[in-house]
């Protein structure tokens, strides 16, 4: 058994990174579907240890202090950049989105959790493969799947959540094109309008400019620090209560907080631009280290019951798209 540290495994994460991104350019079809280099550079390093423990007997550990740290500071950016003012700005489209999107969502758990008990499974794997990783992909896959490993028990949830959301990245990219082809063949789209008489709106505002420097990521990092801090004492308050939540939810309400009671009262204009950068540079080292470390070795009892049920989910996703989101959207 090979042992490595804290450093030898961020150095492992980042190389992982650089073997994703190089695959992702290299290989046409991990392009199609938009795999993620993480996803990519960490699964493929998942069976290569896979190949070695079956072969020689060798097995790697990871030392994974930096890899909660790292979720957290994910989802403190998510929470930073969450700018309500732009969704009231929505207006009714939001308030209809949210519905159609809490609609899948329960649906996507419901169907996940009746085929793990029709199947004989525990109920937890039906919400990993609902919408815990349907929809919240890879990250919240990941952070879920800690919380039911160690406060539920269920030893393989980690592997099951990389398998299902990666599953889901795949899958989206293939039922995409089909159910495009359908509603364009068979529907004008909802308001009878064609699509390419609609009024186009600008995203970005070009005369804007701020440059991201030393100062904007130290302001930046001490934000994301804050949101860590009074996250993880906002969920020790909780704890116990009715109202307890995880970490990193609590860690993602802080942030949304934060930002928007900053901008308010005008003391400081959270830098969206820098808080992305941020977060992603976490949730790809921290994508990296949790699936570098899958054991699929303790995947293979579950594969074909995890199969039946993210079949059953890609169905339903289809026709949920073609007759509800087409049609209130």
């Amino acid at each position: 058994m090979f042992e490595l540290d804290t450093l030898s495994t961020l150095v492992a994460a980042t190389l992982v990174l650089l073997l994703g991104r190089k695959l992702v350019q290299s290989v046409s079809l991990l392009k199609k579907y938009t795999i993620p280099e993480p996803v990519a550079g960490g699964l493929l390093v998942a069976v290569a240890l896979l190949v070695l423990k079956k072969s020689v007997g060798w097995e790697v550990n990871f030392d994974m202090t930096l890899r909660d740290p790292l979720m957290l500071a994910f989802f403190a950016t998510i929470g930073l950049n969450a700018n309500l003012a732009s969704l009231r700005k929505g207006g009714r489209v939001v308030g209809v989105f949210l519905v159609v999107v809490v609609g899948l969502l329960l649906m996507q758990n419901a169907i996940g959790i009746g085929m793990a008990s029709l199947l004989g499974l525990d109920p937890l794997m039906g919400l990993i493969a609902g919408s815990i990783t349907l929809s919240g992909g890879h990250g919240t896959g990941a952070a879920w799947s800690k919380l039911f490993v160690e406060r539920y028990g269920f030893a393989s949830a980690t592997e099951v959540a990389m398998a299902c959301a990666t599953f889901g990245l795949v899958l989206g990219g293939l039922i995409g094109g089909p159910v495009a082809r359908y509603l364009v063949k068979h529907s004008t789209t909802p308001d009878g309008m064609p699509d390419d008489q609609a009024v186009p709106t600008a995203f970005e505002k070009p005369d804007v400019g701020r440059m991201i420097t030393s100062l904007v990521l130290i302001e930046t990092i001490a934000l994301i620090a804050i949101c860590l801090t009074v996250g993880k004492i906002v969920a020790q308050l909780l704890a116990g209560t009715v109202l307890e939540l995880p970490v990193f939810v609590c860690v993602l309400f802080v942030g949304v907080i934060l930002s928007n009671g900053l901008a308010l009262v005008g003391f400081y204009r959270v830098f969206e631009r820098a808080v992305s950068v941020l977060g992603n540079v976490s949730l790809s080292l921290f994508l990296a280290m949790a699936l570098m470390s899958l054991k699929l070795w303790e995947l293979a009892s579950l594969a074909l019951p995890m199969l039946a049920i993210l079949v059953v989910q890609t169905i339903f996703m289809a026709l949920y798209a073609i007759f509800v989101t087409w049609r209130m959207m």
